[in-house]
């Protein structure tokens, strides 16, 4: 955890929220070279989302008990950057320090990809492409049946989607759906930095006009850089405050985001750093968590 930063006071202002995104990116390339294997790139791009969304005010939820399920719900759909939901419950002392050594080892609850039944926090398994929105459409409406049963509001589902993912059929039938239900209790983080195992997502099968298509499917679409938290909060602040219709918040950001050797490069999609590689990584970090360091004592 990074103990500069208390997480269980309250929102945190932008400049924290990149620090907590900086500590996780310490924890996810710690995590892959203890492992040797994993996926550093999706975890790397989707960082600032995480840290903005679970500490920026955003979700709401006890941060104290990972396993109450009773208020807003977090999704992820893109399973093998597991990291990055591993650093977020690190940051949150979910997991402890000697768990993050664990990653893809047998009994861990650090799994390849999400276990609800080993790691505490998580709703699902996931890592299955394809599935989670159709899970999190589902949740949603559920949430508001029983909200309107009570008289009540409904908690919001969130769920952070890969742009390699969205060539999976399943996920439009589920964009269809959340329309015609008109689920405003439920927000799309898409991570669209345009990488997937093979090579860029426009060289291997475009998803043409993203914002468009969602907006075609019925969606309220808001386009951001990923990498500002600043902006990614306003668009999630704003996304619900929008009655009628689901809400899709697309990030664009750069895969391996942190780490310059790292950055848009199809390898380190799924390929761990060795120890020469990760301490290259990490002075990168901790060159840059100095300057964040700085600009949070300034104010």
């Amino acid at each position: 955890m990074d103990a500069s930063i208390d997480v269980t006071k309250g929102p945190l202002k932008s400049p924290q929220v990149r620090l907590v995104a900086n500590s996780m990116r310490h924890d996810i390339i710690r995590m892959l070279e203890a492992s040797g294997s994993g996926h550093p790139g999706g975890s790397l791009s989707a960082a600032d989302m995480m840290a903005t969304l679970f500490f920026g005010g955003v979700l709401n939820y006890d941060r104290k008990n990972p396993d109450d399920h009773t208020y807003d719900r977090f999704f992820l759909s893109k399973g093998h950057a597991a990291p990055v939901l591993y650093a977020t419950f690190h940051q949150l002392g979910w997991l402890d320090d000697e768990d993050m050594g664990t990653l893809r080892q047998l009994g861990s609850k650090l799994q390849g990809h999400p276990d609800n039944h080993a790691c505490p926090g998580l709703e699902i398994c996931s890592g299955s492409l394809g599935q989670g929105l159709s899970v999190s459409c589902g949740a949603a409406l559920g949430m508001r049946m029983d909200a309107a049963r009570q008289g009540k509001q409904p908690y919001r589902v969130y769920v952070l989607c890969g742009d390699g993912e969205m060539q999976e059929g399943s996920n439009w039938e589920a964009l269809m759906f959340a329309a015609h239900h008109g689920l405003d209790n439920l927000t799309m983080l898409l991570d669209l930095n345009n990488l997937q195992i093979d090579g860029h997502v426009t060289d291997i099968c475009s998803l043409g006009d993203v914002p468009g298509k969602l907006g075609a499917f019925g969606w309220n679409v808001q386009v951001v850089d990923g990498h500002d938290v600043a902006a990614v909060k306003d668009a999630l602040v704003k996304a619900g405050d929008i009655k009628g219709c689901p809400q899709a918040v697309v990030c664009c950001t750069v895969k391996g985001k942190g780490v310059s050797f790292m950055e848009d490069r199809q390898e380190w999609h799924g390929k761990a750093p060795n120890h020469e590689q990760a301490a290259i990584a990490i002075a990168e970090l901790d060159a840059e968590r100095a300057r964040l360091k700085e600009e949070v004592e300034n104010g």
